[in-house]
């Protein structure tokens, strides 16, 4: 492997020991063994995997009959989108990755990296990432054409003596010597020492003159492709626009375009790119040629940088880290319902918690930016005008939202289909007072990975406690996470979505970015990148959208329609559908479970001497 294992970290487990394919029950049974400190045995009866490749469409749950299989097949339309006469239905704008020793029930509608990679028709391919792995990347492309592909490799590894980059360069000079003549790095400009080469995004451009974006969570290396938890944002293909069109559009000064549409988020990925400085000349001189209008989300990224507030463009660009975030929520109408008046919940997701300061400032900070939204008005209130002109949005005044961050436990690690090999991706720091101080603010809000299986089994089935019968269950329990979501949602029974964000930032100042200093300043470090996306994106004409997670497919159905409660002037209340629905495929299940008294987070400085399911300890860095 090239560069694939995290800086300055020594191996705690055995490498390449072979994982045992094993089904959903089975994880139960192993949380069992591992809590009673045995070994398990007998775990290498194999599951069939997954069909390989997919068209992207609507794929029904296992659980649905084929004769409904057959009517949603019907009815869907090249987009994935269900129409059944009285309500539409979309799929997820983000899909998660295949788990490799999952189920194919528990793998519906997801995608790997040779569903991406794979297609022939790719002729250039501009991978950014943080972690390379130049074997397991060409092994994706069709293997008839993966010599002529292009490949740009952008990465972080600034000094020359750094050994990974010193291997991605040997790497790319073995291939080279075996007939492969287009590969070759690009290193970003790095200022800050503590800052990272973190997003991960491929640009892809294609024989038959359309480009693809492909924003996602994973490093470019086998283990993040098995066994974790990511997720991917696909653009539709976008098609060369009318040459006309470019050379006018070079002619003149940038046009306001909203936040959401896809010409906005065309000014914004080519302002990401443009900060490469000329290193990415060759890619966005290409770039600009593509139509992006079929795009519905907003690009958020971070980029090294001490930019000032006052000098931001909003109306024209979005800014970099918080800021920029803020500016996109900013934007998004969230509509006041009246069914509920309980405080929306936002979720924070991630696999690493940086050092946050030993004061709640920062992440107090970030809460309010996350808590910006713009609220439709109209008279009497109505869940379906969800987007409105800017002069008509007014701040919210519905109650502050509750906020909860996801993160998992020991167990939770040590229980995962990698076992401890899983807490290499994942990370945060408990040990010093500084940093249990953190923990401690930090401590109220933590809630679990998963409550696929209780956390506190017996060998006796018939006496495990049972799970509640409103859990849904998303079918990533045992994939331990390194996605890294931020979703808004609109009540605390968690049944519909105002927002949701999926990025490469994880919760940490050198993602997001400082305060502003006395100067006004917000200084960020790292490179990031990320989309959101939200309810109104979707709307045609006069429609009611409903954004709804969804749990084990990327579709909604009819056991998801939402029906709301309005309420006129004359307080007459009555029931009301929406128009459309939009899924959002959920990572984690639902409702939240809370840490206990006594649990923490995983720290994989701590050594862990209780055994994973593979009988392996963690010894610690």
């Amino acid at each position: 492997m090239v560069g694939g294992s995290p800086p300055n970290k020594r191996q705690k487990v055995a490498p390449d020991q072979a994982t045992s394919a094993i089904t959903d029950n089975a994880i139960a049974e192993l949380s069992v063994l591992a809590h009673q400190k045995t070994i398990p045995k007998g775990l290498s009866r194999p599951i069939s995997p997954p069909a390989s490749r997919r068209a992207r469409s609507v794929t029904p749950s296992p659980s649905i009959s084929r004769a409904r299989a057959s009517k949603v097949a019907s009815l869907a339309n090249e987009d994935g989108e269900r129409d059944d006469g009285s309500q539409k239905y979309l799929p997820s704008p983000i899909q998660l990755t295949r788990i490799k020793n999952l189920s194919p029930t528990a793998n519906v509608d997801t995608v790997g990296l040779g569903d991406i990679l794979g297609d022939p028709m790719i002729r250039e391919c501009w991978n950014f990432n943080f972690l390379f792995d130049l074997d397991f990347v060409l092994g994706k492309f069709d293997q008839d054409v993966r010599k002529l592909i292009k490949l740009r490799i952008v990465h972080g590894f600034w000094r020359r003596d750094d050994e990974r980059r010193k291997n991605l360069q040997e790497a790319v000079d073995r291939y080279t010597e075996e007939g492969y003549s287009n590969i070759g790095l690009i290193s970003a400009y790095m200022p800050d020492p503590f800052g990272t080469h973190h997003s991960k995004m491929l640009i892809l451009l294609r024989h038959d003159e359309q480009a693809q974006v492909v924003i996602h969570t994973a490093n470019m290396i086998s283990r993040d492709w098995g066994n974790m938890t990511q997720a991917v944002w696909r653009s539709p293909f976008l098609p060369l626009e009318n040459q006309t069109t470019t050379r006018l559009r070079s002619q003149v000064e940038p046009q306001i375009h909203p936040i959401g549409s896809g010409n906005r988020f065309k000014t914004d990925l080519l302002q990401y790119l443009n900060a490469y400085g000329s290193r990415l000349k060759d890619l966005t001189k290409e770039l600009v040629k593509y139509d992006f209008s079929s795009i519905r989300a907003a690009f958020v990224a971070s980029a090294p940088t001490r930019q000032k507030s006052r000098d931001a463009k909003p109306a024209k660009q979005t800014s970099w880290g918080w800021l920029g975030l803020r500016e996109i929520l900013s934007s998004i109408p969230i509509a006041q319902i009246e069914e509920n008046k309980s405080a929306s919940n936002i979720v924070i997701q991630i696999s690493s918690i940086a050092t946050l300061g030993q004061t709640p400032a920062w992440l107090h900070h970030f809460q309010s930016v996350l808590s910006h939204s713009s609220s439709p008005t109209s008279s009497p209130p109505n869940p379906h005008i969800i987007f409105q002109k800017p002069e008509t949005r007014v701040k919210s005044k519905s109650p502050d939202p509750s906020f909860n961050i996801i993160f998992p436990t020991p167990h939770e690690i040590r229980t995962s289909l990698d076992g401890y090999a899983s807490g290499f991706s994942i990370h945060t720091k408990i040990s010093s007072p500084a940093q249990q101080r953190q923990l401690q603010y930090l401590y109220p809000l933590l809630c679990h990975w998963s409550h696929t299986f209780p956390r506190t089994l017996t060998a006796d089935p018939a006496k495990n406690p049972q799970p509640s019968t409103q859990q849904r269950n998303a079918h990533r329990g045992p994939a331990a996470p390194h996605i890294k979501t931020y979703i808004r949602f609109a009540n605390s029974t968690h049944s519909r979505i105002d927002w949701a964000l999926i990025t490469s930032a994880n919760l940490s100042k050198q993602a997001w970015g400082e305060t502003e200093n006395k100067k006004g300043e917000v200084w960020i470090q790292s490179w990031e990148c990320g989309v959101v996306v939200w309810p109104a994106l979707f709307r045609e004409a006069d429609e009611g959208v409903v954004m709804v997670p969804v749990f084990g497919r990327d579709a909604p159905g009819e056991e998801d329609r939402v029906e709301f409660r309005e309420e006129s002037k004359e307080k007459k209340v009555w029931e009301r559908g929406v128009d459309k629905l939009v899924g959002l495929r959920m990572p984690y299940d639902l409702p939240l479970s809370p840490y206990r008294e006594g649990e923490v987070p995983w720290c994989a400085s701590l050594v862990h001497e209780e055994p994973d399911w593979r009988g392996l300890s963690w010894e610690g860095y």
